[in-house]
């Protein structure tokens, strides 16, 4: 368990080196206070997995380096149910001159293993990393990958009952970054408890059992990992436009925007054109956005995001990679409609979060965006049997044989 209350960090910038010597000698202030985290709280039980999302210097790697012990708060308390470890920035704590096994040595060591520990894990470790002869090696011979290869072996094998992870299991190949999830998933359900930072917010959403938003090193809002993602990209709008972003509470969904033109509804069609929330995997499906403009605009985008019931975006699209800019007058309806010619999507449950902005993204101009306006269920179709989220369509030859 992991019980938080009320750190705070603050770091002293200066402008430059000297400036130090100066403060100390002349005893003048020269600097100017960061604050990294400001009374943050919260808790991960056992079991449990914690994600931590926010902008680039929100205070997430901060967080973890005050649970890790790299850094003492400057007030508040951190109590942690046994031994932390965790993956923090690639190659904390190595040594490049060394070779992997003596890295893996020392690194073990600084966690708290004794020799015999050690030596008894050894074999482990490294047949974990799969780095073969590149073991023997120095680390500064590694690629980025090779290293977080070595440092997630040696900190998950430390026996801890906390891990922390930062982005540095996205540098990793796609194999390996599934193999390190697998070996998270079992130390959770044996009770470990995880803090989990990313900017990879389908990871987040899969991954953790509730999530924090950060804003300049202070916890705005704690929760569902899908309604804590949705409030940070709503921040994210926030932030291009200022206050004219706002959230209406007399929407039937949760939406926020400048509203200049609103979506009214979105409607998921069969392929007899009826709206129905039970769909025929590889059938055809129409989705159709009926929004109406308070003032005109042109060059609008609308796009759609398909999420899966862990709240996984499945797919999404817009009109600007389309090539097809949309116009409303004031007063005017319109409709857009994707046309799926066969909708292939595996069985289970999806809702649809609809968006206008303009340019790419809703960084530019965040109009209206809804989430989970329609929902809907897709069941097996009359096709061929298949797992998985996505209905493809191979052509299967056996060759060979006497």
């Amino acid at each position: 368990m992991i019980a938080v209350k009320k750190i705070s960090k603050t770091f002293k910038l200066y402008r430059k080196p000297s400036e130090r010597l100066k403060e100390i000698l002349l005893r003048r202030c020269y600097h100017k206070e960061f604050h990294a985290v400001n009374a943050v709280s919260f808790e991960v039980q056992e079991g449990e997995t914690l994600g931590i999302v926010g902008e680039n210097g929100a205070g997430k790697s901060t967080i973890l380096k005050l649970l890790t012990g790299i850094l003492i708060p400057d007030s508040g308390s951190i109590h942690i149910s046994g031994k932390i470890t965790g993956l923090l920035e690639l190659g904390t704590g190595f040594n490049s001159e060394f070779s992997g096994i003596d890295n893996i040595i020392h690194n073990a060591t600084y966690l708290g293993l004794s020799r015999r520990e050690i030596d008894k894990k050894l074999d482990t470790i490294i047949g974990f990393t799969e780095l073969g002869e590149f073991i023997h090696e120095p680390l500064k011979t590694y690629s980025s990958g090779m290293v977080m290869r070595l440092a997630f072996s040696v900190a998950i094998h430390a026996e801890p009952r906390a891990f922390v992870v930062d982005e540095a299991l996205s540098v990793g190949d796609a194999y390996f970054q599934q193999k390190c999830m697998k070996k998270i998933k079992a130390f959770k359900d044996n009770g470990g408890s995880i803090v989990f930072v990313s900017h990879d917010m389908n990871a987040v959403k899969v991954l953790c059992d509730k999530a924090i938003l950060l804003d300049h090193g202070t916890a705005v809002e704690y929760g569902e990992p899908e309604a804590i993602i949705n409030r940070y990209n709503f921040f994210i709008a926030q932030r291009s436009r200022g206050e004219e972003i706002s959230y209406r509470d007399d929407l039937a969904s949760s939406g926020y925007g400048n509203h200049k033109v609103m979506i009214d509804e979105v409607a998921v069609l069969d392929e007899n054109n009826n709206a129905s929330e039970i769909l025929m995997s590889g059938h055809p499906v129409n989705i159709r956005v009926c929004f109406t403009g308070h003032v005109a605009m042109e060059n609008l985008t609308l796009g759609i995001v398909i999420r899966d019931r862990f709240g996984q975006d499945i797919y999404g699209t817009n009109s600007f990679y389309l090539k097809t800019p949309i116009s409303i007058k004031s007063g005017q309806t319109r409709y857009v409609t994707y046309a799926f010619k066969e909708f292939n999507l595996g069985a289970g449950k999806y809702s649809i979060t609809a968006a206008i902005h303009t340019g790419p993204s809703h960084i530019d101009e965040c109009v209206h965006w809804m989430d989970g306006c329609a929902v809907f269920e897709v069941v097996a179709g009359d096709g061929y049997f298949f797992t998985g989220l996505v209905r493809l369509t191979p052509d299967l030859n056996v060759q060979g044989g006497d």
